[in-house]
């Protein structure tokens, strides 16, 4: 070790005011560190810390350590197994990953990335072969977020071990065929494969945490065994500026998901150029992790330079390694080893550490994510920590092996392409048995059957529990309550008793969470407005999880439904964070697939402040083939009182409508709610299909009618009768149509018809318009493609075929939510006219909102005299005399414009 007044050069000591006493106190914790250990030395450091901001001195936390690998040489855990045949086996996957983007890109151009995974690939490497256990008897299985980028180094591997056959690898990112394989991690697509979406950068990191934390909630409720299991999250040192892959960290630090190991490919690049040109990235990243409460690992030196820092007695190379910034990293690996000599060790001291070297000695000294030894002892202490998530903060080089086709340099994301002087160099540095009259073809390479090498692979896999990645796409079928369960709910309220749509899905809630198999699956989610919807009598009754339980006696105790956290709560509850939220939704809804035991979470929202503000989680929901509810409420344009603008939902059905296999609806009684949910759980818990669910309720409170007999069906396809006004002779007929709470205006405008102007009507309920356009979608293509055989109808087309009279739509949605259906309704013949609420929302009641929007029942009256009057049933007087009669304003402005 050195001596004091050696290391203090590398001290900035311009404020010291007395050298000597700094001196002496220096000396003290290089006799503890020398006598007791680090460990006691920390201990110590803390202690004074403390001491010292009790007696007033300000002394504010410092969470940067030097830029220096975290775990020195005497506490590395030795790396197991046989390093020249892993370094082998990655170089192999390495050539495979590059070969299938080449051979993909020879006759398209379907693109694909080369130099992610090569910077990456002993992360990867040592994590299969040492680290990551797949679902077995003996474990639950971790689960792993592959960087999106990164996915040829996952298809190489398995294609190694015989999982992928080189058809699949020549059609990579050649899907339609039904040959190839998907261009990022999608388990949509690689069912059996896949398990997370994660290349939407950001949605990885946050989707990781919240699974962690939901291992933490399985594991208390006694639903599934999740000691011993790790969440992994690969993510770039660029994807760190999108603010989901940070803005849960705060949360993993407070609950302490010891369970969470998040690592960071450092190669200080993103897409365009360096990630932090004028600083330096890994510094950032402790900062903000160690302020959060996580565990850092730094892996920034490999083996090479163990010597120098052991030689180094001043900590002088130490000091001039945390000025460089990464800019400046950068261009030193572009370079040669001349260049690093001269930029680095640029003063006499510094130069004398490297004297004896060559310039190949010091180009050769690495980076610690390239080096298996130091990347092991880092994920061999992130495994064994307690009490914390931990970071590991690797850095590597991008585009490693690529020469001039792309290492470290500002081109390297979007190389899809290498010369051929560059492939046979990767070849040579990498020695792979590849002949110079085949490099043209870059052809892929496999280990002989029974070969050192697979035999290799096979076993770390078979002793880690299986393959990797994996995905378990079926669990348990589960029996569902029948609909008699929820028969008070179809029938109409007492006589004087108004609820809202809200009410009733609380009310059928509690009667799912009380049903003896299924009760328990139950998750039900809400972001901080659980006294909005009416939810906070289960505080009491289910408890809102934590894994500390409370701590403290809440405010409300003496009250009967007081705030109660609890261990084994079956709530979640998670403050202001929608994002948060729909991860938690997410890791419930998957963790049929995840922990092979099928949950139903229920997340409700206010609905504008669902898809269009998590629009990207939703879809990655739908990739990952989750299963469960989400419910907007206080949902349509008008039904929210006095919020205005900002809180006004009149196009959450359009986003919905744009994932595939997200099932919405927009009902308008409790029948309709309680036929849609029990469907949808029988669906995806007794039939387990990959589907979710998307219903909106209002807060509104009126009358509900009972269900009209044998409408259960029609509900579920989006069109029922509920009743008609008139004779089924009536000469002047409307047929109208309606979805949530302004069906009611519907119904009265169709009493406003017949009694003021004398036109009869069919009223039918449109729960879901969605679900109405993909029927004639499917229908169209149906009779498009079988030309000869009798033509189908649509649902649409079925309802409307023996009513007559033009056809009226009005909802608290934007009309293009009901132009879902235009098309049937021409197929049929009729006139169509749709009312709806585009525009901005403002702050008003119900009745001044629905005027302001043309969508009450006075508006919907005139519009179906003035379609009649279109159809030559009516003079244009009549309508003249209806908005005289309403008093409504020919003058007023449009909403969609003002």
């Amino acid at each position: 070790m050195a001596t004091i007044p050696e290391q203090l050069g590398s001290i900035d000591n311009q404020s010291d005011i007395d050298p000597v006493e700094t001196k002496e106190w220096l000396e003290a914790i290089q006799g503890v560190i020398q006598a007791e250990g680090t460990s006691r030395a920390a201990f110590l450091i803390d202690q004074q810390i403390s001491y010292a901001r009790i007696n007033g001195v300000d002394q504010p936390f410092h969470a940067e350590t030097p830029y220096i690998n975290t775990i020195p040489v005497e506490r590395q855990a030795r790396i197991t197994g046989d390093q020249e045949i892993e370094h082998t086996i990655r170089s192999y996957t390495r050539w495979n990953a590059m070969a299938m983007v080449l051979r993909a890109n020879k006759s398209t151009n379907v693109g694909g990335h080369i130099s992610s995974f090569q910077s990456a690939a002993t992360l990867y490497d040592v994590g299969y072969n040492h680290f990551w256990h797949a679902p077995s008897e003996q474990h639950g299985g971790d689960l792993i977020f592959v960087q999106g980028h990164s996915a040829p180094g996952v298809y190489a591997r398995a294609f190694m071990l015989g999982r992928l056959t080189e058809e699949q690898l020549d059609n990579f990112r050649q899907e339609v065929g039904g040959k190839g394989i998907s261009s990022y991690p999608h388990p949509w697509l690689m069912p059996d494969f896949w398990q997370f979406p994660t290349v939407s950068m950001g949605l990885g990191p946050i989707m990781a945490i919240y699974q962690a934390r939901f291992m933490k909630y399985m594991d208390d409720r006694g639903l599934a065994k999740t000691e011993g299991r790790k969440v992994w999250a690969f993510l770039g040192d660029g994807e760190t500026d999108e603010p989901e892959s940070l803005g849960a960290i705060g949360m993993a630090g407070r609950e302490h998901l010891d369970n969470l190991i998040f690592v960071i490919n450092c190669n200080l690049q993103r897409l365009d150029g360096p990630v932090r040109g004028n600083s330096s990235i890994i510094q950032e990243l402790e900062r903000e992790f160690r302020g959060s409460g996580w565990n850092v690992i730094k892996v920034i030196w490999g083996t090479h330079w163990d010597a120098l820092f052991a030689r180094d007695k001043k900590g002088i190379l130490m000091k001039r390694l945390g000025e460089i910034v990464d800019g400046e990293y950068q261009t030193l690996k572009s370079k040669d080893g001349a260049y690093v000599r001269a930029k680095v060790f640029n003063t006499p001291e510094l130069a004398e550490l490297v004297a004896d070297w060559s310039d190949e000695d010091i180009w050769n000294l690495n980076r610690g994510g390239h080096d298996p030894h130091k990347v092991f002892a880092a994920f061999h202490s992130a495994a064994n920590h307690k009490g914390q998530p931990t970071l590991i903060l690797a850095k590597t080089i991008k585009g490693y092996g690529m020469g001039s086709s792309g290492e470290a340099m500002n081109i390297a994301h979007q190389q899809k392409k290498m010369g051929m002087e560059d492939v046979k160099a990767f070849r040579d540095r990498f020695r792979l048995p590849v002949k110079d009259e085949d490099l043209e073809n870059v052809p892929y390479l496999k280990f002989a059957e029974g070969s050192p090498e697979l035999e290799y692979m096979r076993n770390r896999r078979m002793e880690l529990g299986g393959y990797l990645p994996q995905r378990r796409s079926k669990a348990e079928s589960m029996n569902v309550p029948t609909l008699e369960t929820f028969a008070a709910l179809c029938q109409a309220t007492v006589e004087g008793r108004e609820i809202s749509t809200t009410m009733a899905f609380v009310r059928m809630l509690n009667m799912i969470i009380k049903d003896k198999e299924i009760g328990q699956r139950v998750v039900p989610i809400v972001p901080d407005e659980s006294r909005t919807f009416g939810m906070e009598g289960m505080f009491r009754q289910l408890g809102i999880w934590s894994h500390i339980g409370q701590l403290y006696e809440p405010q409300d105790r003496d009250q009967l439904m007081f705030y109660k956290e609890d261990k084994t709560g079956q709530i979640l509850q998670e403050g202001i964070n929608e994002a948060g939220a729909m991860c938690d939704w997410i890791a419930a809804a998957t963790s049929y697939s995840t922990h092979g035991v099928p949950m139903l979470p229920f997340y409700i929202f206010y609905s504008m402040f669902g898809f269009q503000r998590i629009g990207d989680l939703a879809w990655a929901a739908a990739d990952m083939r989750s299963r469960g509810f989400l419910l907007g409420g206080t949902a349509g344009r008008t039904t929210l009182n006095g919020e205005g603008l900002q809180h006004e939902d009149g196009h959450s059905h359009l986003w919905s409508a744009t994932i595939p296999n997200c099932v919405s609806y927009d009902p308008s009684f409790s029948f309709e709610l309680a036929v849609v949910i029990q469907e949808g759980m029988r669906r995806m818990l007794t039939e387990q299909e990959d589907v979710y669910y998307y219903i909106t309720l209002m807060n509104e409170n009126y009358a509900h009618p009972a269900m009209p007999k044998g409408a259960e069906q029609d509900i579920l396809k989006g069109m029922y009768h509920l009743s008609s006004t008139g004779t089924a002779k009536a000469k002047l007929k409307v047929q109208l149509l309606g979805s949530g709470t302004i069906f009611r205006e519907v119904i009265f405008a169709s009493e406003m018809l017949l009694e003021e102007w004398g036109v009869a009507a069919d009223i039918w309920g449109c729960p879901s318009f969605t679900e109405l356009g993909r029927d004639i979608q499917r229908v169209a293509r149906t009779n498009l493609l079988n030309p000869t055989e009798p033509t189908v109808l649509s649902h649409v087309e079925s309802c409307l075929k023996d009513h007559a009279g033009p056809v009226i739509a009005a909802t608290d949605y934007i009309r293009a939510f009901a132009e879902q259906i235009r098309p049937a309704i021409q197929q049929a013949g009729k006139r169509y006219t749709v009312l709806g609420t585009d525009g901005f929302g403002r702050s008003d009641t119900r009745e001044n909102l629905r005027h302001f929007f043309e969508v009450d029942r006075r508006w919907i009256t005139v519009a179906a005299l003035k379609a009649l009057v279109d159809d030559g049933k009516l003079e244009a007087k009549v309508v003249a005399q209806a908005i005289a009669k309403y008093e409504l304003d020919p003058s007023k402005p449009n909403p969609m414009s003002v």
